[in-house]
């Protein structure tokens, strides 16, 4: 990811330096400006399509809208072999589709599984097929009976009797509700960056920035949350600089970065699209945050008739490792299991061989 990160800032920094000459009766657009990149852009899609191609006899490589809860939403399939294990990622956000930098992101995984990726309702691809009008039906709910639609049409169009549930952040929050809801369609449930309280989870997370801070001496990080204080906060400020040092600290501000770059130049994608991609997650979040918060400790325990991992960046501060593993430890599950790994919100993408190492030995 760090190659294709230095690319698009190369883009960026050939459009600053694109300063037009005193001497020209018109100054160039925005637009204009914008345009000049059209031919590096496809360039490197052109190559990214070349370089994370599935090429085996075996393989698969969808992208379809499929009709799900009454409207058409956007689903890719990939993997090296038809036969290995399926995998259906939930994303986080609410609203980050994966999609956009997937394809390079979930490379790794597809010599063992067929990982499929779905933009959700109101996010993406999907949005943009529907329009915002279509966010007048985004429910947690909603999203769970749509999540369940889907699984049950992979089963029957992939001939797998069970799918793997793979939820990310705000996607672990569906995880849960559609593992609980459909158990016999899933393998496992696997969390990752697990919300485990939403109602402790800022403060928890606070907590740990500001220990953190202070015994790594960064006076700047303590400070500014200092002078915050702890959540709930009075306006969006607080909530903005906890996030930016919970990403600081767990060393994520350069891979959201670089995510932004893999989807400018995703094989296939025009800028429209990246627009969806963008104003889907402010669609979503504003909608789903506040019901996501709502949601109480109950939702997070109980019995579970399928098995249940969690595996966690052990310095996660923006879902808190603690509580996590305590969300591990409360609930009851045929088989249970909390594996902490290097990392923090984003282990599973930036430290992808030791998450995929210890999936593959829970399944086993």
């Amino acid at each position: 990811m760090r190659n294709q990160f230095a690319i698009f800032m190369t883009c960026c920094l050939a459009l600053a330096l694109a300063v037009p000459a005193r001497t020209q009766e018109r100054a160039p657009s925005n637009a204009d400006e914008l345009r000049k990149l059209d031919p590096m852009f496809e360039f490197v899609r052109a190559r990214n399509a070349q370089d994370y191609a599935i090429s085996t006899p075996n393989g698969i490589d969808e992208g379809k809208y499929l009709n799900l809860g009454g409207i058409e939403q956007w689903v890719t399939i990939r993997g090296e072999d038809r036969t290995n294990p399926v995998v259906l990622v939930l994303h986080g956000g609410p609203g980050d589709a994966t999609n956009p930098w997937g394809y390079a992101g979930f490379r790794p995984w597809l010599k063992a599984y067929t990982v499929v990726q779905w933009d959700q309702r109101g996010t993406g691809r999907t949005l943009g097929r529907n329009g915002r009008e279509s966010a007048a039906t985004l429910t947690i709910d909603r999203l769970v009976q749509d999540g369940l639609e889907l699984t049950s049409t992979l089963r029957t169009t992939l001939g797998k009797d069970r799918i793997i549930l793979v939820g990310h952040s705000f996607g672990s929050v569906l995880g849960v509700l559609m593992a609980k809801a459909k158990p016999d369609l899933f393998t496992a449930f696997v969390g990752t960056g697990q919300v485990g309280d939403q109602s402790r989870g800022y403060s928890v997370a606070f907590e740990s920035l500001l220990a953190h801070a202070r015994a790594s001496r960064e006076t700047r990080a303590v400070r500014e949350l200092e002078a915050i204080g702890p959540p709930p906060y009075k306006d969006g400020n607080g909530y903005r600089v906890q996030r930016r040092w919970s990403n600081l600290f767990e060393g994520a501000d350069a891979f959201i970065n670089s995510m932004l770059g893999f989807a400018l130049t995703a094989p296939g994608y025009t800028m429209r699209d990246v627009n969806d991609w963008l104003d889907g997650q402010g669609v979503s979040a504003e909608r789903l945050v506040p019901q996501s918060m709502a949601l109480t400790t109950d939702t997070f325990s109980g019995r579970f008739a399928v098995p249940v991992f969690v595996i966690q960046g052990a310095d996660d501060f923006t879902t808190p490792t603690s509580l996590a593993r305590a969300f591990v430890d409360r609930i009851e599950a045929p088989r249970k299991a909390f594996v902490a790994i290097k990392g923090g919100h984003f282990a599973v993408f930036m430290n992808t061989a030791e998450f995929l190492k210890e999936l593959g030995a829970l399944l086993r």
